[in-house]
């Protein structure tokens, strides 16, 4: 089943914070752009949400862009604040945790692991 993603508008300027909003008791996510070597997602996180942990095969790039966010990599707790960035590393366990409603861009990129 051939899943399709809307990705933001191309050629178009865009405020990245203002393309998602909150809503109760959610995580809300928009795709900016979404190729097979990697994508962009916004996220945008209530207060007391959370992403259980997981791992990533690849390499996430995290920046804040409103609010702050507790991100924990193999079980070291990272308090990120607004324009604060993390990368974390390809099969690390994580998790993502909203001590305070936040949004955040997740940059995946899958190329470059061929080695």
């Amino acid at each position: 089943m051939d899943k399709t993603v809307e990705e933001v508008e191309k050629s178009k300027a865009h405020i990245i914070v203002e393309i998602i909003e909150y809503m109760p008791n959610a995580i809300v996510s928009k795709t900016v752009i979404k190729k097979s070597t990697g994508n962009i997602t916004v996220m945008a996180f209530d207060s007391g949400a959370e992403l259980a942990e997981r791992t990533s095969p690849f390499d996430i790039f995290g920046q804040i862009i409103d609010g702050s966010a507790e991100i924990t990599i193999k079980k070291k707790v990272h308090l990120l604040q607004l324009g604060a960035g993390i990368i974390i590393p390809a099969h690390s366990p994580h998790s993502i945790k909203a001590n305070q409603r936040f949004k955040i861009i997740l940059t995946i990129i899958k190329s470059g692991y061929e080695d």
